[in-house]
């Protein structure tokens, strides 16, 4: 029996610039020295990550930093704290920066507000890569939430400036602003959340309605994908979260269903094409 799925993926997921810009750089010093080390992983989506190191690329972690000397390593489009550069100083290590830009702009002005003496919220998510940049240029002296009821019990000062996660959402992010308000504190909110990440959220309103079942591409550890899986499910209940073509499931469909495909900012393209043909294989 012919399943006969009508497949379509949607234009506008993908990588973001900044992710494009890391893989571009790690790509080109591949193909000319054979290896890369890779500060944490490139991006999060374990398929791409995989692909890459079957191409040379090394990731590995802070502490491996230490042990390195007179080696080229890769920063991702996450950013790095200040620690990072002062231990490649120290060991003649030579640091390809692919921060994305949007994280930088973000990094430099959390670095000037705390050189204000002001105090700093961060709307983030606990242990990310990002985040940990972040809290580094406040030597780690910034309170990183990542639900206001985290911050029921906690003491804060009467006023304070108060910054997100660049993937973060908008809408949560503007949601807190006016609940701590709410609670009597001095907010300065400052709207870092990148525009590509957040015009997403619009754009996947509009693409999901459009579809009997939705399959949304995105690795487990991606906070975007999270977000924007949150989007679909919003907009179209008949919405599936899988990281890879194996995770389908053949049962889950109709004959004649229209299937949307989208992803995370960190989903590539060439896995949602891959899921494209193993759907149309059913």
């Amino acid at each position: 029996m012919s399943y006969n799925l009508q497949v379509t993926i949607d234009g506008n997921s993908g990588f973001c610039f900044g992710v494009v810009y890391a893989i571009d750089m790690a790509e080109e010093i591949l193909a000319e020295d054979g290896y890369l080390y890779c500060l944490g992983d490139i991006v999060h989506n374990d398929e791409e990550v995989e692909r890459l190191k079957a191409k040379g690329l090394k990731i590995i972690a802070h502490e491996d930093l230490e042990n390195l000397q007179g080696e080229k390593v890769l920063i991702r489009a996450h950013g790095e704290a200040p620690d990072t550069y002062r231990t490649a100083l120290k060991n003649n290590i030579t640091l390809i920066d692919a921060s994305c830009p949007v994280v930088l702009k973000l990094q430099n002005r959390i670095k000037t507000t705390h050189e204000e003496k002001e105090p700093i919220l961060i709307f983030g998510k606990h242990g990310h890569a990002e985040v940990i940049g972040l809290q580094g240029q406040t030597n780690n002296e910034a309170l990183v939430f990542q639900d206001i009821s985290e911050l029921d019990h906690v003491d804060l000062p009467a006023k304070f400036t108060l910054y997100s996660q660049t993937t973060k959402s908008t809408e949560k992010f503007y949601q807190i602003k006016e609940e701590l308000i709410n609670r009597g504190y001095d907010v300065k909110a400052n709207d870092t959340i990148c525009r590509q990440v957040s015009n997403r959220n619009e754009d996947l309103e509009s693409f999901v309605t459009n579809f009997d079942k939705i399959i949304f591409v995105s690795g487990k550890k991606s906070s975007n994908g999270k977000v924007l899986y949150e989007v679909c499910l919003k907009y179209n209940p008949n919405t599936y979260f899988i990281s890879q073509a194996e995770d389908l499931d053949i049962n889950t469909f109709s004959p004649g269903d229209k299937i949307g495909i989208c992803g995370a900012t960190s989903t590539p393209m060439w896995l949602m094409e891959k899921v494209k043909s193993t759907l149309e294989s059913f």
